[in-house]
């Protein structure tokens, strides 16, 4: 399979989509925290749209990572830059390697803390929401500093369809 130089129009959609989904989650999880705490104490919560906003904003999160990530199987990916140095590179790897990880993990342990009354699983949760926090920081600041600094194409490649 030859390596594509560029992503799809659908993949672009689905990984700006996906953005705006995590970050709606993120400014959204005081709703679910204190539905959460509600539930385990008292074994109900208050009902609100913003509690269900966040329950399936992570199931939509899980469904639309496991299609891309059959789409970049099937499709591949572009090449890092050729003059990118190997720790950059090697960087560049690590950080997508943990976003996805954290895409498809974080949304499986808020599941099984809601539905399954998991402590264990919510603690998780949030650690793991933490590091996704982190990750996706760091990946926005690779991609500008990429973008502004590197002049490479990165950034455009997540704009422009190939």
């Amino acid at each position: 399979m030859a390596q594509p130089k560029g992503y799809t129009r659908i993949q672009i959609g689905l990984h700006w989509l996906m953005a705006v989904l995590i970050v709606a989650m993120f400014l959204n999880e005081d709703a679910i925290g204190h539905a959460y705490h509600s539930l385990m104490r008292d074994g109900s919560f208050e009902q609100s749209p913003l509690v269900a906003a966040h329950v399936f904003g992570g199931i939509a999160v899980l469904v639309l990572v496991v299609i891309r990530l059959a789409i970049k199987a099937k499709r591949g990916a572009p090449a890092l830059p050729e003059n990118e140095p190997p720790l950059l590179k090697l960087a560049a790897q690590g950080a997508h390697l943990g976003l996805y990880g954290l895409m498809l993990l974080v949304p499986v342990a808020g599941l099984m803390a809601w539905f399954g009354q998991m402590g264990w699983a919510a603690e998780l949760h949030e650690v793991m929401t933490t590091l996704l926090e982190l990750l996706a920081i760091l990946h926005v600041i690779g991609a500008l500093y990429q973008h502004f600094y590197l002049k490479t194409d990165v950034l455009n490649r997540m704009r422009k369809p190939e």
